[in-house]
């Protein structure tokens, strides 16, 4: 009986329902295109700041990250390989030597990051090889050198010219290379763009007379969510021996950046929702104004007050849960289009962002979380607010009510 009511009750004031559920359809739309823009960027920034370098989770010798010189790194054996590829949470592992060199062609001289690594494993890791501009990407068993795109255009240094390496290899021993530039690698990060030279692993073992020694390992993981509980399985693998860090102990100014930006985001949303609210209970306002003679007579008549209250709360809550599903149909297709083409920034923008790391790309991200929490958190508004023509009904004098 009441569901029929309330459902009639809808319709008979066509104008007025579909006015309530637009302010519900549109909040909706708002607030889950803005969370998924949120967390879509987010994303982004997090896989860049991991594909440019660091991986999720790097593993080091103690107190290599407080004091990063070659005497601080370790054996690299099978046994630590094999016990970390047990493992099922983490998908590649990825060796590096790393030190700072001197770069050198002709009479310019720069100094650099030197890495030493893996090419297959780097690939998989930082998509390494998607990033060369000019030239090729090299393999394990080759003689050859990277070098990042600010660093070349510092030496005017270009594809199969030879650049010479200088530094101080383990245990204080010298270090001195000739190396052929084989490719050109582009880093979205300056900081990177403007100082690696990459040697395949074993090269670079052999110039700092290092043989199986390495600095770092960067490990691949297959949930990022996760990273915390990965960490501490990784840390019961390896021991006292060895420190294990995430990206936001690696970067902690990222980190910081993203909480920051976070904090902003429950701002604004909160803002939204309060608009949300103010919207939902103007036009519940004028539904419980407008029909102040209606209430009166079925009061009148006979009619409970919590059973008529029943019945405003129930068309609100209908009403609502008509506008969330309009919303949510509504938003879907955006979000499925800027998560495929996300909103690119380009020129002085795209160059502020560059300059700090980012790249200047904002993508939605495709999380059922956000449709759910969302269409929750405006029910919830909807359902308080709700209460309102409760309160009115149980105040409400039939006789006074009727008079026009």
């Amino acid at each position: 009986m009441i569901a029929k009511l309330t459902w009639r009750n809808l319709w008979r004031n066509k104008r007025r329902t579909f006015i309530t559920m637009a302010s519900v359809t549109f909040a909706v739309f708002l607030a889950i295109l803005m969370q998924s823009f949120q967390k879509g960027v987010f994303d982004n920034l997090v896989k860049n700041v991991v594909s440019f370098y660091y991986g999720y989770i790097q593993i080091h010798k103690n107190g290599y990250w407080d004091e990063q010189v070659l005497d601080n790194s370790f054996a690299y054996n099978d046994s630590l390989a094999k016990q970390l590829n047990l493992n099922t949470h983490i998908k590649e592992i990825v060796p590096r030597i790393e030190t700072f060199v001197l770069a050198s062609i002709g009479t310019n001289t720069k100094g650099c990051m030197l890495v030493g690594t893996d090419a297959l494993k780097e690939n998989e890791l930082t998509g390494l090889k998607n990033k060369i501009i000019n030239g090729a990407y090299f393999n394990n068993n080759e003689n050859v050198a990277l070098v990042a795109e600010g660093l070349a255009k510092r030496l005017n240094i270009s594809v199969n010219d030879t650049i010479v390496l200088l530094g101080q290899g383990y245990q204080g021993a010298m270090a001195a290379g000739k190396y052929k530039v084989k490719g050109i690698v582009h880093f979205g990060s300056p900081a990177l763009n403007d100082g690696l030279v990459y040697l395949p692993l074993i090269t670079a073992q052999s110039l700092l007379n290092a043989e199986n020694m390495i600095t770092s390992i960067a490990l691949a993981i297959d949930d990022p969510e996760n990273i915390s509980l990965i960490q501490k399985e990784v840390i019961q693998i390896t021991g006292k021996e060895y420190e294990v860090m995430n990206w936001t102990e690696l970067m902690p100014e990222i980190a910081n950046h993203i909480k920051a930006d976070g904090a902003s985001f429950y701002v604004f949303t909160g803002i939204l929702y309060l608009i949300i609210a103010f919207g939902i209970f103007g036009t519940i306002l004028m539904m419980t104004a407008e029909r102040r003679y209606e209430f009166g007579m079925l009061i009148a008549i006979g009619m409970k007050k919590i059973r008529l209250g029943l019945i405003l709360l129930y068309e609100t809550i209908l009403i609502t849960i008509l506008g969330v599903i309009s919303g949510i149909l509504i938003s879907l297709p955006f979000t499925i289009y800027f998560n495929q083409k996300p909103l690119r920034f380009t020129g002085e923008i795209a160059d502020i962002y560059e300059r700090f790391g980012f790249e200047a790309l904002f993508p939605t991200a495709l999380d059922n979380g956000i449709f759910i929490t969302q269409s929750m958190i405006v029910l919830i508004i909807a359902f308080i607010i709700g209460l309102y023509p409760l309160w009115h009904i149980s105040r409400i004098n039939p006789v006074n009510a009727m008079k026009k």
